[in-house]
């Protein structure tokens, strides 16, 4: 099978939690798996952990590719991309997963914290989308799904910046949907809710212990809950399906 064969699915933030997730559930034979991994702190930890969602992407059958780039840089984003196009010629799915917090409250919240969230986490997919689209349009064919959060939809104190970026996305998802629906490709976005990841692994007891009071089916959600809803909307059971945001949070949200 040629590059070009082959389905590609890019994943951005793929080398741990949800995005690996995704990255597993999306890897079968036939399937390039392209995902970008990035972090200010420890770069050498950082590729231990893409090598394992690459080992991962290929025991599932696929081929694997993690990408160092950052994407709220236009450049390195373009780079990715071009990446992707030479290995396949073409983009089937996207994934934007990328982000990250800076918790303060609204009122002491540092200006860099702000920029630094909206900036991986909106700038990011703007970014990301604005290339593949153009691939897939022209493909006539494509699908693209955002990770958003149910904090983008019910607010969470502490969270301005992060709660703006994700609400942000369920914006951007709609608008998007609505300008690529006529050339066959549809943009949809997954609200996770309380999702077991090393970013909530780091919250208070007492945080984790409110917010589970709030799940009517009574546990928080793993990364695979969140992967599965992903599959589904990047899979041809959901081509009449579009600017839609699926909520994967246990009846926290209804």
């Amino acid at each position: 099978m040629t590059g070009e064969d082959q389905r590609a699915v890019v994943v951005t933030g793929g080398s741990r939690g949800i995005g690996r997730a995704i990255c597993r559930t999306l890897a079968r034979p036939g399937t390039h798996v392209f995902f970008n991994y990035y972090t200010p702190g420890d770069r050498q930890e950082e590729e231990a952990a893409a090598d394992e969602t690459c080992k991962l992407i290929e025991s599932a059958g696929g081929k694997a590719t993690g990408i160092w780039a950052n994407v709220a840089d236009k450049d390195q984003v373009k780079d990715f991309f071009k990446q992707v196009m030479d290995a396949c010629g073409r983009i089937d799915v996207l994934v934007n997963n990328a982000g990250i917090t800076r918790d303060n409250l609204l009122v002491r919240m540092k200006e860099s914290e702000w920029d630094d969230v909206l900036e991986v986490n909106l700038k990011g997919p703007f970014l990301c989308i604005q290339i593949a689209a153009r691939v897939m349009m022209k493909q006539r064919s494509g699908r693209i799904v955002n990770i958003a959060s149910i904090v983008g939809v019910v607010g969470n104190p502490g969270q301005a910046n992060y709660v703006a970026s994700k609400a942000g996305i369920i914006g951007l998802t709609k608008t998007a949907a609505r300008e690529y629906a006529s050339r066959g490709v549809t943009v949809n976005a997954v609200a996770p809710g309380f999702i077991e990841t090393d970013m909530t692994a780091k919250l208070p007891e007492k945080v984790k212990a409110a917010m589970l009071a709030q799940i009517p089916l009574g546990r928080p959600g793993t990364p695979d809950d969140v992967a599965a809803a992903v599959r589904f909307l990047a899979s041809e059971d959901a081509a009449y399906i579009t600017g839609q945001v699926i909520h994967v949070s246990g009846g926290m949200y209804m």
